[in-house]
């Protein structure tokens, strides 16, 4: 019996289907893919990747991540927007949000998961709505990759929770001075995860940066916390130190998942799983300590702006950190998890900025210096990506000439 086998022509999404001779049992997919293990890791190949969905038919999709492919572009493009405006936006919301007596530690680990059923749409309406694909949405969604999905929005949540709760009790300075240590443990953990390379760019990029986010904290050690103790500054200290490890753990984890997918589609379904599970997790901390009631006292009392400002602030929130998150997972699928990381880490100076521009923030000397730093380490990085992406596409033309000499001469010799 033939298997059915799923494939998208180059000029369509739609897939057709056809039953090649060659792919007749379950074991020829399965020597298919060991023969493909050795691509997996590289951005450049445009193998075809074959799979098995729920229903058993076989199915041979493009590899999305390869550099090479028509719709790379667009989503690399789209995923750095989301990063960008989700991280410079939430940032400056949640300054907001403090600045008028918001205070709740459960409100701000909330928001930062609760926007997933934004997520809803783009699974469903292409499918259901706009009819323009075949593929199913959690089609290929095996109970394995449930599992994984669960864990690490469990871990997204814990981290949402110490992020919270460290900045509710350390002033910005300590805060970001703890945090900046993350882009290193990222690198570390990148290279015993996922076998990342140490070049000179990326080597040279993660210490910029991390001076950069240094100098950025101290530019800040004027901010104190009012009443801060010696037991709230050890909590503080601890929790920022345990956000910024779990980050650093959580985007190679990411990167070593997104390895066995090739879809963006899938990649979504994930991250809603993960913002289900971190949201689940917030919610129940945020029950059990009284946090909604809290949120409906801080919305009618404590905030200045009055209740109608203070739920926008909040929806506003639950979007922007939708949008951070999925930006980051996204990259981390594209390129890599220390290039999200490092993103992540550029965007500290942007809204540095962005405080000076919407809030007047003060811009001396020291931020000046922090601004100029992270740039160049960050253009830095962005060079050596060009130059590896250039040697890539000379080396596919280079087998391409190859391959083309071979068989003008295989006839020759016949």
């Amino acid at each position: 019996m033939d298997v059915l086998v799923h494939a998208s022509p180059p000029n369509s999404p739609k897939s057709h289907l056809y039953s090649p001779s060659a792919l007749k049992t379950k074991n020829n997919i399965e020597t298919i893919q060991e023969q493909q293990k050795p691509h997996q890791d590289s951005s450049s190949s445009q193998s075809p990747v074959i799979t098995m969905s729920n229903d058993s038919s076989i199915s041979v999709q493009e590899d999305q991540k390869a550099r090479t492919n028509k719709r790379y572009i667009f989503l690399l493009v789209i995923n750095c927007s989301f990063l960008f405006v989700g991280s410079l936006s939430s940032s400056l919301l949640l300054k907001f949000y403090f600045n008028h007596q918001g205070s709740s530690r459960w409100v701000s680990t909330w928001v930062q998961s609760a926007g997933f059923p934004l997520l809803l749409f783009p699974i469903y309406l292409p499918f259901y709505v706009f009819k323009c694909t075949d593929r199913r949405p959690f089609s290929l969604f095996t109970p394995k990759l449930l599992i994984l999905s669960i864990f690490i929005g469990l871990m997204l949540g814990l981290n949402n929770l110490l992020f919270s709760w460290g900045n509710s009790y350390l002033p910005v300075s300590t805060s970001s001075l703890l945090l900046s240590s993350q882009l290193v443990f990222n690198l570390i953990l990148s290279v015993i995860i996922v076998k990342q390379k140490i070049t000179f760019q990326n080597f040279n990029c993660v210490i910029l940066l991390t001076l950069s986010s240094v100098l950025l904290a101290l530019g800040s050690s004027h901010d104190k916390s009012q009443g801060l103790t010696r037991a709230k500054y050890f909590i503080g200290f601890l929790s920022t130190i345990g956000a910024g490890l779990l980050f650093a753990l959580y985007l190679p984890v990411m990167e070593k998942v997104y390895r066995r997918i090739y879809c963006y589609e899938m990649v979504v379904e994930m991250q809603l799983v993960m913002e289900i599970a971190a949201t689940a997790l917030a919610t129940m901390g945020m029950a059990s300590a009284g946090g909604f009631s809290e949120m409906k006292r801080e919305s009618q009392v404590k905030f200045d702006k009055g209740a109608r400002v203070y739920w926008v602030t909040v929806f506003a929130n639950v979007v922007t950190w939708q949008l951070c998150f999925m930006g980051t997972a996204g990259m981390v699928f594209l390129t890599s998890s220390l290039t999200g990381g490092i993103c992540m880490t550029a965007l500290l100076a942007m809204n540095v900025l962005g405080g000076v521009v919407v809030y007047g923030d003060e811009f001396g000397g020291v931020k000046v210096v922090s601004t100029v730093l992270c740039g160049w380490g960050f253009c830095s990085y962005v060079y050596g990506l060009y130059l590896k992406m250039k040697e890539e596409k000379e080396m596919e033309n280079k087998n391409h000439g190859m391959e083309m000499a071979h068989n003008a001469v295989a006839p020759n010799n016949v």
